[in-house]
């Protein structure tokens, strides 16, 4: 994968995304929710090894963090989906529970919850909160790598009668190809505010990491894959 196709979708943001992606990744950096580590490489979920990991679950221990990330957030939705068009707000379980709660406060909508599958007991519920038949439910959780996780809650909220044309994270990892187009193609945009390229930015501004830690680091942005493959990770 070339750097060009890899910086695509972060090149053609506005100025004012840019500006969300850029507040944000001071954020993340200033309250060490972000780890380099090259040396010693991370698996993630999705069997890839990466070189760098993001903890979007601990803003929730910093307030004025917190409210400044939910700002944004408003922001963006609003500016790129609309104020009246949205009428539940749904947490992927279970790091997307909290920003779901903050954002619905926000934007002043109901929220609910999604589980991976139903529960084994009970109602069996897969969802929880009150959906209205034909809802139009914005999806968020921390974080989007190749955004498999957002198919799964996607489909179950249509599978419950509502719409979800639209899902938002706080972070997009932004260097796995093909990621924004394997969502559109399921009919589910994706809406971000700072991806890696943005704490890239911000780390060598701010001289946080060593040059060769940056260097590393940049090399696994531009191949995600062929690094992962190189130090012991899943190859696709």
């Amino acid at each position: 994968m070339s750097l060009a196709s890899s910086t695509s979708s972060a090149a053609s943001r506005t100025p004012e995304q840019k500006a969300a992606g850029l507040a944000v990744a001071r954020i993340l950096l200033e309250i060490q929710a972000v780890n380099f580590r090259p040396q010693e490489p991370y698996i993630l979920t999705s069997g890839r090894a990466s070189p760098v990991y993001i903890d979007c679950r601990k803003v929730i221990a910093f307030p004025r963090a917190r409210r400044r990330i939910v700002e944004l957030a408003r922001d963006c939705i609003e500016r790129e989906i609309g104020c009246e068009s949205i009428t539940h707000v749904a947490g992927g379980e279970t790091a997307g529970i909290p920003y779901a709660a903050w954002i619905s406060d926000a934007l002043m909508l109901p929220m609910l919850y999604v589980r991976k599958k139903p529960k084994g007991f009970g109602r069996m519920a897969q969802i929880e909160g009150h959906l209205t038949e034909g809802g139009n439910v914005l999806l968020v959780e921390d974080l989007a790598t190749d955004g498999g996780s957002k198919l799964v809650f996607a489909d179950a909220l249509r599978a419950a009668g509502a719409t979800c044309a639209h899902t938002f994270v706080p972070f997009f990892y932004g260097i796995i190809p093909g990621a924004e187009e394997a969502l559109l193609e399921k009919g589910v945009r994706l809406h971000y505010l700072a991806c890696w390229w943005d704490v890239l930015e911000v780390a060598e501004e701010q001289k946080l990491f060593s040059l060769d830690a940056l260097d590393d680091v940049r090399a696994f942005f531009t191949d995600p894959i062929g690094w992962s493959k190189a130090h012991g990770g899943k190859e696709e």
